[in-house]
């Protein structure tokens, strides 16, 4: 044979097992299970309300509809007065509703005295930014009883409500610091198992909620000032040797 058939022979024999070779150790690694490991990474802020919400309901009654009238806008009068006597403006104020109520037109209307047969009912709202004003002028509404106002026994006057409207100027830092110990987490254990932290497979990064900053029990949380921003990301991430 001639001695150059033989060598290329050769060589293509050489091509050919380490082909099978390296064929044989792709199939090896195919069969290699993918290693995650899927943590959660937690980021707390404590932040102050910045928006403000009052709903004041007042009623009046009267024999006629327009002394009903009269006693209304008596009570609405000393309500703005006791409103700008603690620095809140005319924009910051609104009525929401004004509801008339002849109480004779009712089945039990005849149950009535003569005196209160006209009812009518105010709803007026405080939105403001000055929310430690607005708590505190809610912490004095015996001014307005000592001025004459009757306020509506329903939930609807259950005081200031308090809400934070700047999460989106923390996003980006609290999703930093949810991913950071995330990756802690991953770390703690690959280590345990002896492995090495990879590339994030897939990723949430959770539901941002605004809780109080106090959990009281049966307390409504919109009653807070303070509050607390959450965030929990779910991280899955490839573990390498």
């Amino acid at each position: 044979m001639n001695p150059l058939s033989i060598i290329s022979a050769a060589i293509i024999a050489l091509g050919m097992t380490a082909g099978g070779w390296l064929l044989g150790q792709s199939l090896e690694n195919s069969r290699k299970p993918i290693r995650t490991v899927t943590v959660k990474g937690l980021a707390e802020q404590n932040v102050k309300a910045d928006l403000g919400f009052w709903p004041i309901r007042f009623i009046a009654t009267g024999p006629t509809l327009e002394a009903a009238r009269s006693n209304l806008e008596i009570s609405e009068n000393a309500v703005r007065k006791f409103l700008a006597e603690r620095g809140f403006k005319n924009t910051e104020i609104e009525v929401q509703n004004l509801r008339v109520e002849d109480r004779y037109a009712g089945y039990n209307g005849g149950n009535y005295p003569a005196d209160v047969r006209f009812n009518l009912n105010e709803d007026m709202l405080v939105t403001t930014d000055q929310v430690d004003a607005l708590a505190a002028a809610s912490r004095d509404i015996g001014e307005l009883l000592k001025a004459g106002v009757v306020f509506s026994s329903d939930s609807w006057s259950g005081g200031p409500s308090f809400v934070f409207t700047g999460i989106a100027d923390l996003k980006s830092e609290m999703l930093t610091e949810a991913t950071g110990r995330a990756r802690e987490a991953a770390q703690q254990f690959a280590e345990q198992s002896q492995s090495k932290v990879g590339n994030i497979q897939t990723a949430n990064q959770g539901v941002f909620q605004i809780l109080p900053a106090v959990d009281i029990p049966n307390d409504r949380p919109d009653k807070q000032i303070d509050k607390k921003v959450r965030v929990v990301s779910t991280i899955t991430y490839f573990l390498v040797d």
